[in-house]
């Protein structure tokens, strides 16, 4: 039987005692490590591919003889391809930057507020409301771009903004705000009553209860709430593509498809790299707010 500890003879020549990790859980955590193995393997696969397909020569990519999973050189061809004949860098990850943080400042505003009051306030038809908004998030965007549409061309008669990235600033919340709204509703609900009932006595009012307390409680909610908004907007595909035809106003994710897929010609390599730099931000995102997001503030908060 192994022993959990060892000792060490000090400078007095006292024997110390030093803790060790037992075997078995060293041997437990090895396997939990192995067993994530091939999950990480299935989630970096992709993105693996795109780096390395963006680093190879046309030649190499065409060469169905080769290994397609590494390159024998580094080529920085088509990320020079994306910056000279297209307008990826000048115009596309701008517009989707434009509008990816308009949108979420607009849906997270409006949804934050719109939660507290489905979940709070007692009013008449407050049930019927937090229905309608669960039905409002369900209903797919394939039926709602072609009313939205009229929208738009109404609006354009008063204000330029069709065929401009202002179009999918006014329309992305029609779908982003139900999805915030449904899912802050469940959040708010976690967060005790009595809270702000003593900040009621401390001499708030309901807005300054829900800025000073409820907020700073509901931090890991809103930012869920504020990764997958911009998770959305980042990747929307269907109104870009219905609303923006000028090649400088389009986003990233159809400026790629429609200036990189000619007929039936397909620029492999630029293709790519494309997406390998589209996808660099939104890992970056949930790298660096991921151990924010699963904090869970709210148990010092109510404790």
């Amino acid at each position: 039987m192994s022993s959990d500890t060892t000792t060490l003879t000090g400078s007095t020549g006292r024997e110390v005692g030093v803790n060790k990790v037992p075997i078995w859980r060293r041997r437990k955590a090895a396997a939990n490590y192995i067993a994530l193995l091939p999950y990480v393997f299935f989630a970096l696969f992709p993105f693996y591919i795109m780096g390395i397909t963006s680093i190879k020569t046309d030649e190499e990519i065409n060469n169905l003889g080769q290994s397609p999973f590494w390159a024998t050189g580094i080529a920085t061809e088509h990320y020079v391809y994306l910056a000279n004949n297209t307008s990826f860098f000048n115009h596309w990850f701008v517009n989707t930057l434009i509008v990816t943080v308009a949108v979420t400042i607009i849906s997270v505003s409006i949804g934050t507020l719109a939660a507290y009051a489905l979940a709070r306030l007692r009013f008449r038809g407050v049930e019927v409301f937090g229905v309608a908004v669960f039905i409002t998030y369900l209903i797919p965007q394939t039926l709602l771009f072609i009313p939205l549409i009229d929208v738009i061309n109404t609006i354009d008669e008063v204000v330029p903004i069709r065929d401009t990235y202002w179009s999918l600033i006014l329309t992305y919340p029609t779908f982003l705000i139900p999805f915030v709204t449904w899912l802050l509703m469940g959040y708010f609900k976690t967060i005790p009553v009595e809270v702000e009932e003593c900040a009621y006595l401390d001499g708030c009012s309901r807005l300054g209860a829900l800025i000073r307390v409820v907020l700073p409680m509901a931090i890991p909610g809103i930012m869920c709430a504020i990764l997958f908004s911009i998770t959305l907007s980042w990747n929307e595909l269907l109104y870009s593509l219905v609303f923006i035809q000028n090649e400088t106003a389009k986003t990233i994710s159809v400026g790629v498809i429609t200036e990189l897929i000619r007929g039936d010609i397909y620029y492999w390599g630029s293709l790519m790299a494309a997406c390998f730099i589209g996808a660099l931000p939104i890992i970056m995102i949930y790298g660096f707010f991921m151990d924010y997001f699963t904090s869970g503030l709210t148990a010092g908060a109510i404790k």
